[in-house]
């Protein structure tokens, strides 16, 4: 990339990755040259997929247009701001869904900058998924609740599978 280029990371834990962090990574990669999808995992943690498999669910999930333009890369036990130095993106862009995001986001934005002068933009929630959440998805989903069309077919069946293999 030429220094005429921009680049930002979209980060997250992405376990599962869902339609609305999927709707922020092709929003912003029609903002910037090229988005880096940071999963962002801690290795003392166990989220409910591997983190080798959350960067297959994703990249799995992109749409092929965004191919040439999203690298989604796993990050360890870092400061987004380094995340972002190692990969010289000049800006962090994060989904909001609501004031209660915006009220946990702002502060991290605000030390992410003075840190680094990595800049955040914020990009509001398509209304229709502002209601979506890995978590949420997660929980719903362990008690047979129907969470197709709030994640991409290939995640339904990963997250099949995961019940599948927690009955016995």
């Amino acid at each position: 990339m030429t220094h005429l280029e921009r680049r930002c990371v979209c980060p997250g834990s992405f376990d599962p990755v869902t339609h609305g962090h999927l709707d922020v990574v092709r929003r912003a990669a029609a903002l910037f040259d090229e988005v880096v999808v940071a999963v962002l995992h801690n290795p003392a943690k166990q989220g409910s997929f591997p983190v080798e498999r959350r960067l297959d669910l994703v990249r799995r999930s992109l749409e092929p247009d965004l191919a040439d333009r999203v690298r989604v890369e796993a990050f360890a036990d870092t400061l987004l701001v380094d995340v972002c130095r190692q990969v010289g993106a000049g800006a962090v862009v994060k989904g909001l869904r609501g004031g209660t995001d915006f009220a946990y986001e702002l502060p991290m934005a605000r030390m992410n900058r003075h840190l680094s002068g990595v800049e955040t933009v914020f990009l509001p929630a398509d209304p229709t998924l502002e209601h979506v959440s890995s978590s949420l998805v997660k929980e719903v989903h362990r008690y047979r609740g129907d969470v197709a069309g709030l994640v991409p077919d290939v995640v339904l069946a990963a997250l099949e599978e995961l019940a599948r293999a927690a009955d016995g």
